[in-house]
């Protein structure tokens, strides 16, 4: 049976120029993955483009696999900084314009570097960081439901844990398919912005006589 390989970091960098040789391997990750993918990556080739010996990385990485976990990990921290900022954005916002800039933002995400995001979707399974993605979703979910509460006498539904998963879901559901893979969609982006507004504000509030 073929040993798991290791995905963690050997260490952690601390000092600024430990950290400099850290980001150069983990862009140079980047950039072989986006370009020649996956299967082509190695930790030789990661290592000659980001200007490092093939001991340094060894010292903070030991296999291709951990490298692709840090640039999925530094990814995912990242979007969720940006999740943060957003949902404290739309905290003061009435449902449907809140509903409109959470479709926004989403659309924004998948645009930056869609190849590489679609690359790093792909690879999560394998380099086992599902744990780390679906604790970054609860995050996200748990973030929205406290907006919901807020909101709690506007709205049609009952069960706002419910509520948050679908909007969520929805949300990312549609906004990954049109960035990644259909991308005819965003030939006019407020057109996918608006009825995807619609659909997720019709679930949220009563329905208008």
């Amino acid at each position: 049976m073929a040993r798991k390989p290791l995905t963690n970091p050997r260490k952690q960098a601390s000092q600024a120029r430990s950290r400099v040789t850290v980001d150069a391997l983990v862009d140079a990750t980047a950039r072989i993955l986006v370009r020649d993918g996956y299967d082509k990556a190695s930790t030789n080739r990661i290592a000659d483009m980001a200007g490092v010996s093939i001991g340094s990385l060894y010292q903070y990485y030991p296999s291709k696999e951990a490298l692709v976990a840090a640039v999925i990990d530094r990814h995912n921290r990242q979007i969720m900084r940006r999740v943060r900022t957003v949902l404290t954005e739309i905290a003061s916002l009435p449902i449907e314009r809140a509903v409109r800039r959470l479709v926004a933002f989403a659309i924004e995400a998948h645009r930056i570097d869609p190849r590489l995001h679609r690359v790093l979707a792909e690879q999560i399974p394998r380099v086992g960081r599902l744990e780390n993605v679906e604790a970054l979703n609860r995050e996200g979910y748990a973030l929205f439901r406290d907006y919901l509460e807020s909101r709690r006498d506007e709205l049609r539904v009952r069960d706002l844990d419910l509520a948050a998963f679908v909007c969520a879901t929805s949300i990312e559901a549609l906004t990954h398919s049109a960035v990644l893979y259909h991308t005819e969609m965003l030939r006019d982006a407020e057109a996918l912005i608006e009825e995807t507004t619609r659909f997720i504000s019709g679930y949220l509030q009563p329905t208008s006589v």
